[in-house]
């Protein structure tokens, strides 16, 4: 990942669809958005999704924002706009297995990396939310906060919760005693309440301090105060 395109500057009150104009401007099109959802999550799988949004009034996508902003309605409302208007879309599913084997950054990274490759359009430059990714052959940068202040970003971030949160709503049908169709897989003190009244299921990510705890991998104890305690050393940044 590199910086902006020399010659290539956004003003901080540009809007959403700030950078992907200014790209244009410089003749670097078409542009890609990438974004996950589930990394902090201790049980489900992590999703990833990228998005190309077409130029003018047919990507500016009606009530956009960034997923986590969103109520649920709004972001499937969202979901559908992006499905509609995107020129190119993509959703990558990593389940716990993998997550496990791979640790959550390479992961994260290895998610971030399919996703784009395979949208149907290579895209001539791609826009991260928050840290560089290398690999995608092509120029990019990571923006701080990407998913609030790029539309690319905004639409994969949507894409990758909605179908996250439509499969962990699935999953709580096999198994309805830990709620996953409320908490989504994130630590919350029902979820926690039904890790230690029945151990861990194949949904969670073996990685966490909770789940093993759960699981009685983990001796019981006070987690440090300069930490979360619950999540793995590679998320612990989140």
């Amino acid at each position: 990942m590199i910086g902006l395109p020399k010659g290539v500057t956004v003003r901080r009150d540009a809007g959403l669809y700030g950078y992907e104009r200014a790209l244009r401007r410089a003749g670097i099109e078409p542009i890609a958005g990438v974004d996950e959802a589930g990394r902090g999550a201790c049980a489900g799988p992590l999703v990833a999704g990228a998005a190309v949004l077409p130029e003018g009034r047919a990507g500016i996508v009606p009530g956009l924002a960034d997923s986590k902003l969103l109520t649920p309605a709004a972001r499937e409302r969202a979901y559908d706009q992006v499905v509609r208007r995107a020129l190119a879309w993509s959703v990558v599913v990593v389940e716990p297995e993998e997550c496990d084997r791979l640790g959550m950054h390479v992961a994260n990274v290895e998610a971030l990396r399919r996703a784009v490759a395979l949208l149907d359009i290579r895209p001539a430059y791609v826009l991260t939310d928050g840290f560089p990714v290398d690999g995608f052959d092509v120029p990019g940068l990571a923006v701080w906060k990407g998913d609030r202040v790029a539309a690319c970003i905004a639409a994969a971030s949507v894409l990758a919760k909605v179908t996250r949160d439509r499969i962990m709503v699935e999953r709580d049908r096999d198994w309805p005693a830990y709620d996953f169709k409320t908490h989504k897989g994130y630590i919350t003190d029902v979820h926690e309440a039904a890790l230690r009244a029945h151990g861990p299921c194949p949904q969670h990510r073996m990685r966490f301090v909770n789940v093993r705890r759960a699981a009685g991998l983990e001796p019981e104890g006070e987690d440090r105060p300069d930490s979360v305690g619950t999540l793995p050393d590679d998320v612990r940044e989140e």
